[in-house]
């Protein structure tokens, strides 16, 4: 049985008196594509957070390829050098692009393989420029942020990301911030990266990018994880009250 990319173990997390996740318990297939999906509120971009220790979980156990993360031993965290080397085999792209608006696409992508990997400038550009082409964005290279639209800029994100040549892609939302007509060219580029076997963690409300390309769905309610299936079993003969008054809604405003 192949191990698990990502294991997660009664992970809790409180704000203050606000429990924000209840003992979850997920296991990420590698090479797979897992949709973290429910209301908002419920603790999908917390849960996603956690998994590369943006957000501090307070017990429980996370570990990627076997190895805990943020943590030495329970209870006591591991060094900030040890987390970042942890890190540069993580990808995360946000709902806002975080771009530099001086740079141009090339030099953004650029700019984390100099400072993070070490590379060289011409290195760290001949990278950038394969991963901008990947996203389909061979002609935008040297424009800056102003001069793209939302979906142009949050591809170069996901180019800035995939660069780094990441094992696990964590995605938080990444069309939320998107005009509707744009949202299909960010998704059509996460499908690509998904049949190439990235594994990915994704956070969404487009229910139809995860009914069509997720291996896994996992659907989250006030901090609980309440089930985890194919998509199948998720969105055509869901077994939980709470997944089926979720879709009913989804369906009421929507269609896909």
């Amino acid at each position: 049985m192949q191990a698990s990319a990502v294991e997660i173990r009664k992970v809790n997390k409180y704000y203050g008196p606000f429990h924000a996740l209840k003992d979850v318990d997920l296991s990420i297939p590698p090479g797979k594509v897992t949709c973290l999906i429910g209301p908002s509120g419920s603790g999908k971009s917390t849960l996603l957070r956690c998994i590369n220790f943006l957000e501090e979980y307070d017990s429980g156990e996370i570990r990627i390829d076997g190895q805990l993360i943020g943590y030495e031993t329970p209870g006591r965290k591991m060094s900030g050098r040890k987390l970042r080397e942890m890190r540069r085999s993580i990808g995360m792209v946000f709902q806002q692009f975080n771009l530099w608006p001086h740079m141009t696409a090339k030099e953004n992508v650029a700019e984390g393989l100099i400072r993070v990997r070490g590379l060289s400038k011409a290195e760290a550009e001949t990278r950038a420029a394969e991963a901008l082409t990947k996203v389909g964005l061979a002609d935008k290279m040297e424009n800056h942020p102003s001069r793209m639209s939302g979906g142009q800029q949050q591809r170069v994100a996901i180019a800035r990301a995939i660069a780094m040549e990441p094992r696990l892609m964590l995605f938080d939302e990444p069309t939320s911030a998107l005009d509707p007509e744009l949202v299909g060219e960010v998704l059509n580029v996460m499908k690509t990266l998904a049949s190439e076997g990235m594994t990915m963690v994704v956070v969404t409300h487009e229910m139809g990018f995860a009914a069509h390309v997720a291996d896994q769905v996992a659907f989250m309610e006030k901090g609980e994880l309440v089930a985890v299936d194919s998509p199948q079993g998720i969105f055509h003969a869901p077994k939980d009250q709470r997944i089926q008054n979720f879709l009913r809604t989804y369906h009421e405003r929507n269609s896909f």
